[in-house]
């Protein structure tokens, strides 16, 4: 294991937004279940008004648990562990508290930054998150995010991890991202972030695109998997194990009604098992990751698999 000592030592900021970093909702559903398993509190809000156009992003209409109508508002939020006397802790039994909460060496030292991508004023959005940062100390950040890919819903969901920061590559022994080309807000923010001093980390899961319309629970499973492998701690999947394989099943399902569904997907179970197998050289799994790559970088894909988001 990587020598974690000075990278992931003190307060670790995890972000993902909903949108055009978030195919299959797997990154806002991977932090939102980090949310709720912690015991957070918002720390700063962000005002809509300032970066929302809501003709883009719309307000949400519901009822609460009373009945009375109830606006939603695209925003976000930047969370902390609960301070002592800050607010009631809700209660729950003491099976539920080992089974339900975070726990390991890092568990106090997560923060959260969860929200809708904004869609303007993008330096100022980038400004206010990193002042929230600096004034918790946040000694390092982890951007999730997911897109779409040429990638069957059978196997393991691919995860690439990344970091601009060369202390971050050499201890965690992760890759640099190669790509170029359109960006979304964890580009900015990860910019932004190293321009400050901040190491980043970013860890891109791949969704299926023929099941794009969807929430994917096996991509914000493969999310977590590799959040908890690098920030060592252990988080409770609550639900999504079942729901991940209830996924899988129901796609399954679908291919079994679709002829040409199901050819595709066996042409993909192939491209992967031959790649992955020991037999395959390295150059022909060059030239696969090149492919992969290039298809990724095309924009409206769900977003591209890079350390700039």
């Amino acid at each position: 294991m990587a020598d974690r000592s000075e990278v992931l030592a003190g307060r670790i900021l995890v972000v993902a937004f909903e949108g055009w970093n978030d195919a299959g909702e797997a990154a806002s559903g991977a932090v939102r279940t980090l949310k709720d398993v912690l015991d957070v509190v918002p720390l700063h809000e962000i005002d809509p008004e300032l970066y929302y156009d809501y003709q883009f992003t719309r307000p949400v209409s519901s009822f609460d648990d009373d009945g009375r109508r109830i606006l939603s508002w695209p925003g976000a939020a930047f969370y902390g562990p609960r301070s002592p006397g800050h607010g009631p802790k809700v209660p729950h039994s003491m099976a539920e508290d080992a089974e339900m909460q975070v726990s390991g060496h890092n568990e106090s030292n997560i923060y959260l930054v969860l929200g809708t991508e904004p869609s303007r004023t993008w330096k100022a959005f980038a400004a206010e998150i990193m002042d929230a940062a600096l004034a918790a100390d946040i000694g390092t950040i982890v951007f999730l995010g997911s897109m779409l890919a040429d990638v069957p819903h059978t196997r393991p969901i691919t995860v690439f991890a990344a970091s601009d920061n060369p202390l971050v590559r050499r201890q965690l022994d992760i890759e640099r991202s190669t790509y170029e080309g359109p960006t979304g807000i964890l580009g900015v923010l990860g910019d932004a972030a190293e321009q400050l001093g901040i190491p980043t980390i970013s860890i891109w899961a791949s969704v299926p695109h023929y099941v794009h319309n969807a929430p994917s629970p096996k991509a914000m499973l493969a999310l977590i998997d590799k959040l908890e492998e690098l920030v060592d701690v252990t988080i409770p999947r609550g639900d999504l194990v079942a729901e991940s394989a209830a996924w899988e099943s129901g796609i399954d399902a679908l291919a079994a009604d679709d002829e040409d569904m199901a050819a595709y997907i066996e042409q993909l179970e192939e491209q992967r098992d031959t790649v992955e197998s020991p037999e395959a050289s390295g150059e022909a799994i060059a030239k696969e990751f090149e492919r992969y790559l290039r298809h990724r970088e095309k924009p409206g894909d769900g977003g591209p698999v890079t350390g700039q988001g």
